[in-house]
């Protein structure tokens, strides 16, 4: 069989760059791809953008992804030059070498592009369970969340939208770079993560204001910072926990949506999530229930199914939305990945 075709490279940089930065795992990127390129030009022009685009890029250098990850996607693309007549480069002997010079550190940084050309950089844990909690990474869900939300940007348009199970922060920063929200709180219950998750919002250019340490404006800074003319959400970081919350704790929130990622894998959490969602359709001052949305991996399906059962025992209406059909931020679109609007 014919092998793949040859990638305009301004497309097959941007990809390597994308995933790269998200520290994506290796295996996602186009390998086959860049070697077609390399075959039709064995020059090391591609693979010195490649390499700047990536491990030299200011965000890497700056916010870097693990050491490890990048001593094995330098050693890769090293494999991928040495397999062409190309003539030696010595910039990615040297950045390797200089890598294996490097300690590992706890924690890494993963960049995130938006496709309005934003980015969020977040501070993440190497292991999806860490310190007794998935919150501390970002799931696949969430990533597909802040597609939804940037292609339906009017839904949070001068609106307070309140986040539940928001992890280390991803989707909100999102929504408050892109959709220019009124008010946006995020909400979790696990000590670990509303640390991790305020460090995050400080890192993407929001600060405490001087009267709270739960409202957060935003800061302007260079790259990736809103315009003038964007609106600045008020921020909040709340915690939460469904399971004890109260109908009087929830008035002072009043948010207009609501939404939340990879919080429907617990078939033991499903009551008091589906719990706090019928607290807070009674909670506006307008009497108007708020929009609601959830979006999900479909790991287990019957848990997934099971949600929907106890939302149709509960009297609340839910509606598939349609699918993305395309996205920048996920290595390839997923058919396990939905959004469920609920109608409170």
């Amino acid at each position: 069989p014919a092998g793949p075709a040859a990638m305009d490279e301004p497309e097959l940089v941007l990809r390597f760059q994308r995933r790269f930065l998200a520290a994506r795992q290796l295996r996602s990127f186009p390998w086959p791809e860049l070697e077609q390129n390399l075959r039709a030009s064995p020059d090391s022009s591609l693979l010195l953008d490649i390499l700047h685009k990536t491990v030299l890029h200011p965000l890497c250098v700056k916010y870097p992804p693990p050491s490890k990850y990048r001593q094995c996607f330098l050693t890769q693309l090293i494999k991928k030059h040495e397999a062409t007549a190309a003539e030696p480069l010595d910039e990615l002997y040297e950045s390797l070498a200089e890598l294996l010079r490097e300690k590992e550190s706890p924690a890494c940084y993963k960049s995130y592009f938006l496709p309005t050309g934003e980015y969020v950089t977040l501070s993440e844990s190497l292991a999806m369970i860490s310190g007794g909690t998935t919150g501390l990474v970002t799931w696949d869900a969430a990533l597909h969340l802040a597609e939804w939300a940037v292609e339906n940007s009017v839904v949070f348009t001068n609106r307070t939208v309140l986040e539940l199970g928001c992890g280390v922060g991803f989707t909100g920063i999102a929504i408050c770079k892109t959709c220019r929200p009124k008010r946006y709180i995020f909400s979790d219950c696990h000590p670990c993560v509303l640390h991790q998750l305020t460090q995050n919002i400080l890192l993407n250019g929001f600060i405490p204001g001087p009267d709270s340490a739960l409202h957060i404006q935003r800061e302007s800074q260079g790259e990736g910072a809103a315009g003038p003319s964007c609106q600045i959400p008020q921020v909040m970081v709340a915690e939460l926990d469904w399971g004890s919350v109260t109908q009087r704790q929830l008035l002072k929130l009043q948010p207009d949506v609501i939404i939340a990622a990879d919080v429907i894998y617990d078939p033991e959490i499903i009551v008091a999530l589906i719990g706090v969602l019928q607290k807070l359709s009674a909670c506006r001052a307008d009497g108007n229930p708020p929009e609601a949305y959830i979006a999900s991996t479909i790991r287990n399906p019957d848990t997934y199914h099971l949600f929907q059962a106890q939302l149709d025992k509960a009297g609340i209406r839910w509606q598939l939305l349609p699918a993305h059909s395309s996205s920048a931020l996920l290595s390839d679109l997923q058919p396990n990945l939905t959004v469920l609007q609920l109608l409170l």
